[in-house]
């Protein structure tokens, strides 16, 4: 498999430097970096972003995330390990990355759950980072960036 193109964030002058400073705000909104990578994971599971779904993974993984807890991103309603938080965190997530799916999009027992869990920075932080990962997404699939390339381009850099 080969990508189209290079990652556009890449390609386009300054655009990369802008999507790593919404990156630094979103880390700042106090909501923790496992959260987040479960977030990330989930929107980019919906969105069928390989890039998203193998780099969050690893994120979690190295971090110290469970293999029960990964592999039940995509059940997590289902699933008995994840906390009401983390379950709140995930439904506005879906929400979020799903718009057109419904008449209202993100439903106010979504958002009352996730209000309930989570000050408004931290609302605000996850709802950045539901918005920047779906970007990523596009990004990715509209170029059909390759799953694990970037891990290698990583290791060269460093």
């Amino acid at each position: 498999m080969e990508a189209r193109m290079g990652q556009p964030a890449f390609v386009l002058p300054g655009a990369m430097k802008a999507l790593m400073s919404l990156e630094k705000s979103i880390s700042a909104a106090g909501v923790s970096r496992q959260l987040l990578n479960l977030v990330y994971l989930r929107a980019s599971q919906i969105n069928g972003c390989s890039v998203c779904v193998d780099m969050h993974a690893r994120e979690l993984k190295k971090d110290g995330e469970s293999d029960e807890r990964l592999w039940s991103v995509a059940g997590w309603r289902d699933a008995p390990c994840f906390t009401d938080e983390e379950r709140a965190a995930l439904a506005l997530a879906e929400a979020a990355t799903r718009l057109s799916d419904r008449s209202d999009p993100v439903p106010d027992d979504v958002w009352n759950e996730a209000a309930g869990h989570f000050s408004e920075t931290e609302l605000a932080g996850i709802i950045m980072a539901v918005a920047a990962v779906n970007l990523w997404n596009r990004l990715n699939a509209s170029t059909r960036q390759v799953a694990g390339a970037w891990t290698a381009e990583a290791a060269s850099a460093g």
